[in-house]
């Protein structure tokens, strides 16, 4: 009975706040509401259990997508679709990894895992080469001698790296194979035996050449083993690739104002397949799942529309989000959304990170406000700089708004990230919530705020930004800068 009046009180106090910035009694009301019925820990543990990894273009995948689209439609979400897409499938064969002094035939196996997109198969026997961290200036350093051989690198950076960016493992890829390199190897940097996969590839297609990750233990050893003799490596793969269609889920949340704009909360679903994905990104698609659910739940009128989607195919090069924008220029729908919440493995946050719009701090300062006011352990940070490769990239690169959430990984789940060993048990339920928590809060209050103080970026304040930020490099490698040199 008591939960009942409760789930009243909340849907009569968000009613009244219905056309106007909500108050902090409402807020406050909203606040206990999250913590109390947040469900995002149980549903993402019962999707880790009965659907497994959520790799784009396998059954698992399939099932995900399904899963989303029925939760929304449950949550009394009525206007929900799926976004059909087709994409180059790629998905884990065999693979075998050996070491041998360079004129010996005795390979020694390691533990090694495929990177994606690597080719259908192939088999490569050649000398290693150390480029240490993979950018370019450490293949410009090499020269030709990265030719012909074998790339070892680090997927993080290690040694005198200070003042230095660290590229993508798929942009590192990318120069081996400008270099010459017939494979590569990359040394995982989670300390210990874990091994990770990801994408090898800038584009989502294929790559020429073999790649492969090994644990930091491993890498270590090979790396002091490199400086007392030459070695060679055998790499031995098969991979299954093919097109296939995948599917967007997207459910619509209507504003009371038609002639308001469009809030976008989106994250993505898919997974890699080593482990369960519950924290890249369970944490970021599951905590999105739940805010749909509790606003569907308080008959939430906000001013803005709010559009909640989950992508796939993010892991495989974007291609979810991608999809999204493309369809949203064809069809002149892309300008409607004034803002992008990219919310990929956010935890307990702490700040906001709104790219590109330095002017809006004001604004996003006094929503933090609220939130620090009801909960202290909101440092309400704010931080306007530049990232990529999360689904916010193709809307960033169209100049829309985009944001996300500073927030606060623990080692252990960052050490996991794509790995072998990202399970349900990494993630804490009390965590969990407090994304749910502060994201219902922001959210609630954006949508509901007379005007949002963003901007959509012409291509040449774009262009600034991104030179400024240091990533007209990484989009050179991946084809996706389009100024000229």
């Amino acid at each position: 009975m008591k939960k009942g009046i409760l789930l009243l009180t909340c849907i009569c106090l968000v009613g009244k706040a219905v056309g106007q910035e909500p108050s902090d009694k409402v807020l406050r009301k909203m606040y206990r509401y999250v913590t109390k019925h947040s469900k995002a820990y149980t549903s993402l543990k019962e999707a880790c259990q009965t659907i497994g990894h959520r790799l784009t273009g396998s059954p698992n995948g399939a099932r995900a997508e399904q899963y989303a689209f029925d939760f929304f439609r449950r949550a009394g979400l009525q206007q929900v679709r799926f976004q059909p897409f087709e994409v180059q499938s790629w998905q884990r064969g065999t693979v075998w990894l050996g070491i041998a002094p360079l004129e010996s035939d005795s390979f020694q196996p390691l533990p090694v895992a495929t990177l994606a997109h690597s080719p259908a198969q192939a088999e490569v026997t050649a000398p290693i080469i150390d480029v240490g961290n993979g950018l370019n200036e450490d293949f410009q350093a090499l020269g030709q001698a990265v030719k012909g051989k074998i790339a070892l690198i680090n997927i993080g950076l290690m040694g005198e790296v200070e003042g230095k960016k660290n590229l993508h493992r798929s942009e590192k890829t990318a120069l081996a194979i400008q270099n010459g390199a017939v494979g590569v190897i990359m040394i995982n940097n989670a300390p210990g035996k874990i091994l990770l996969t990801g994408t090898a590839s800038v584009t989502g297609k294929t790559i020429p050449i073999p790649a492969v990750s090994i644990t930091n233990e491993d890498g270590m050893q090979l790396r002091q083993e490199l400086k007392r003799h030459l070695l060679q490596a055998r790499i031995q793969m098969t991979n299954h690739i093919g097109n296939i269609k995948a599917r967007n889920v997207i459910a619509t949340l209507a504003g009371s104002d038609p002639q308001a704009g469009k809030i976008l909360i989106g994250g993505h679903l898919d997974s890699w397949d080593l482990a369960t994905g519950a924290s890249d990104n369970g944490i970021g698609a599951f905590a999105i799942l739940d805010v749909a659910r509790l606003l569907a739940k308080w008959k939430a009128k906000p001013r803005r529309t709010i559009e909640f989607v989950m992508f796939m195919g993010e892991e495989q090069g974007l291609l979810g989000s991608r999809q999204y924008v493309k369809q949203a220029l064809a069809e002149g729908t892309l300008d409607q959304i004034e803002l992008m919440i990219n919310v990929d493995m956010t935890y307990q946050p702490f700040g906001f990170a709104v790219q590109g719009q330095p002017q809006a701090e004001e604004f996003f300062k006094s929503i933090g406000e609220k939130i620090k006011s009801i909960d202290k352990s909101f440092a309400n940070l704010f931080t306007s700089t530049a990232g990529l490769h999360s689904d916010h990239q193709p809307f960033l690169l169209q100049g829309i708004p985009v944001m996300s959430l500073s927030g606060n990984l623990p080692s252990r789940v960052i050490h996991c990230y794509h790995a072998d060993c990202d399970h349900i048990e990494l993630i804490d339920p009390q965590g969990l919530m407090e994304t749910v928590r502060t994201l219902s809060l922001l959210l609630y209050q954006l949508a509901q705020a007379p005007s949002l103080p963003v901007k959509k970026m012409d291509e040449e304040a774009l262009k600034s930004f991104l030179i400024a930020n240091g990533l007209k490099e990484p989009l050179l490698i991946s084809g996706d800068w389009r100024w000229g040199n």
